[in-house]
């Protein structure tokens, strides 16, 4: 099985290797069977009392049916992404960036799992095809399931990043407070093919960012001032190296 080596944006190194079809399915037979005994159970436990058809039925569908309709939905995102079957198995769901996925990426997870676990089997082909293991469910929702023994989290060194030495001075102390969103736009406009568009784009986000940041300097060219900003966020990420 291969393994994922991630570069986050906090420049936190990540190794992952990605769960294999077998250690999936093993780990959902487990929570299958969990939940046809919590249903048998369950029955039988309405059955023993005399109820009409009336309470019957909403016991069985406050009791068991939605219950069991949201287990995988509801375990995995109170759980940090495991189910029962998935926690036997040392296995869990993470994004692609190693992080805790949030509300919508399990909803869509539990949304495509009658797709991925239905009669065509598209989910183990998916799953076969796909670089890290992913079903569809997965690809939607930009997640992916791993091995717990194979996660690790490795500071990335500031050698690692020869123009920063470490007696750098930066040169806005502002910059420490961009949130990594803010540096992504940055660094993606920065990265972006020349020409008149990036030429006005990267002006524009420069007036904003000394706006944001309070930065009164404007005698800087914009784009050396745009990438001075981005040196000077990576020596605070990294000083605690």
């Amino acid at each position: 099985m291969s393994e994922a080596n991630i570069i986050t944006g906090q420049y936190v190194q990540i190794s992952q290797s990605p769960a294999s079809i077998g250690e999936r399915i093993i780990a959902q037979i487990i929570d299958i069977f969990l939940l046809i005994s919590y249903i048998t159970g369950t029955s039988i436990l309405i059955n023993y009392f005399e109820t009409t058809i009336f309470e019957f039925r909403i016991f069985f569908l406050l009791g068991i049916y939605l219950p069991a309709l949201f287990y995988p939905f509801l375990m995995e995102l109170f759980n940090h992404g495991q189910s029962i079957g998935k926690m036997a198995m040392r296995i869990r769901v993470v994004k692609k960036d190693g992080t805790t996925p949030g509300i919508g990426e399990f909803f869509m997870r539990w949304l495509l799992q009658l797709v991925d676990t239905g009669f065509s089997g598209i989910g183990v082909l998916v799953i076969l095809l796909s670089k890290n293991s992913q079903r569809l469910g997965d690809l939607a929702a930009g997640t992916m399931v791993i091995r717990i023994n194979d996660y690790r989290k490795i500071q990335v060194s500031l050698d690692e990043f020869s123009y920063l030495d470490r007696k750098y001075k930066p040169v806005y102390p502002q910059a420490e407070d961009l949130s990594l969103n803010q540096l992504d736009v940055i660094q993606r406009t920065l990265n972006s093919d020349y020409g008149d568009d990036r030429s006005r784009r990267i002006t524009a986000l420069a007036s904003k960012v000394r706006t944001h940041l309070n930065i009164s300097d404007t005698s800087t060219a914009d784009e050396k001032f745009l990438y001075t900003i981005v040196r000077d966020y990576q020596h605070y990420t990294l000083e605690i190296v």
